[in-house]
């Protein structure tokens, strides 16, 4: 695996090797990886889950120098025990994200092969009620990737869909427009890396948050891609999202198929998909049920009141 990694700070370049590149070497000779320096970028090569160890190793270095100007033998010789760690935790079960607050862990036996189906699969699309962890789980095994140098970009799309209100009738450009639709995909990435960081990958184009009109057209390599409630487009729109796959690239849908918000005459593009892509080899297919919801015990109850609610007026009918 090859893998290139940009100098966030060029200037700090003799603190962040070392001197005679001692702390270059250091990462070389523990992980047994390649590493070369041209420029502004250093690239390293090697088996994919050594590379993705060093890359973890240099990004704690960075974060680091934006705070100093000097890094110690120690200080490289803690970034290597914690990569170390990092990969004992997502053998674990642990999601390996960029924040060091807290881990990012599957709580149920639902959620656990949600993320092993993520990793295993180009394609996932997974369908359950609120509460699933659908979203952040899927964000958090993008910010994963993205971490390991699997992927170098994270593309996050939402469907512009009012749920009983009208876009139109908000303040502002269309930024702030869509904004409130695409508040819960930022809410999940800072709770993977810290502001900064954020902001600086959307700067640098490594992470896209954008409303799903605005990937008609494109192709996508070598990026993790999430369209999130995607209960919410048409089967059109579906397929235009779905041909954005691009090379080396990983897809995942997630959807709540008990909230959609289309006209009644409109088929969901979610339920279309679900039903048209199963047994398709490459294509994982998870449902999260009420026994997978992690949020508050009343989110239980209120989902399971409006199930008997819909299965009342359906018998009913």
């Amino acid at each position: 695996m090859n893998l290139s990694i940009l100098l966030e700070q060029p200037s700090k370049k003799l603190a962040l090797f070392g001197s005679s590149d001692k702390h270059l070497r250091m990462i070389r000779e523990s992980l047994a990886v390649n590493i070369m320096n041209r420029e502004d970028e250093i690239r390293l090569s090697g088996e994919p889950q050594q590379v993705a160890k060093a890359a973890a190793v240099l990004d704690q270095m960075q974060r680091k120098l934006r705070r100093q100007d000097f890094l110690s033998p120690e200080e490289v010789g803690d970034a290597l025990k914690s990569a170390q760690k990092s990969d004992e935790r997502s053998r674990d079960g642990e999601v390996d994200v960029y924040s060091k607050t807290a881990a990012v862990k599957p709580k149920t036996d639902g959620q656990k092969r949600y993320i092993e189906a993520i990793f295993q699969h180009d394609l996932t699309i997974c369908v359950g009620p609120a509460g699933t962890g659908k979203t952040y789980l899927a964000v958090a095994a993008a910010a994963s990737m993205l971490k390991r140098g699997e992927a170098k970009r994270l593309v996050l799309a939402r469907p512009a869909v009012e749920a009983g209100e009208r876009l139109g009738f908000l303040p502002g450009d269309l930024q702030a427009k869509v904004n409130p639709y695409l508040r819960p995909l930022f809410d999940a990435l800072h709770d993977m890396m810290d502001f900064e960081q954020v902001k600086r990958f959307m700067v640098n184009d490594v992470i896209e948050v954008i409303p799903l009109a605005f990937m008609r057209g494109r192709t996508l390599n070598d990026s993790v891609i999430i369209l999130d409630e995607a209960q919410n487009t048409t089967v059109a729109q579906m397929l235009m999202f779905l041909t954005r796959l691009g090379h080396d690239s990983k897809m995942i849908v997630t959807g709540d198929d008990s909230q959609i918000d289309l006209p009644r005459n409109e088929r969901s593009g979610l339920i279309d998909a679900t039903q048209r892509l199963t047994g398709i080899k490459g294509i994982a297919m998870v449902e999260l049920l009420r026994e997978d919801i992690v949020r508050h015990r009343l989110v239980q109850n209120i989902v399971d009141a409006y199930e008997k609610t819909n299965r009342d007026n359906a018998r009913n009918d």
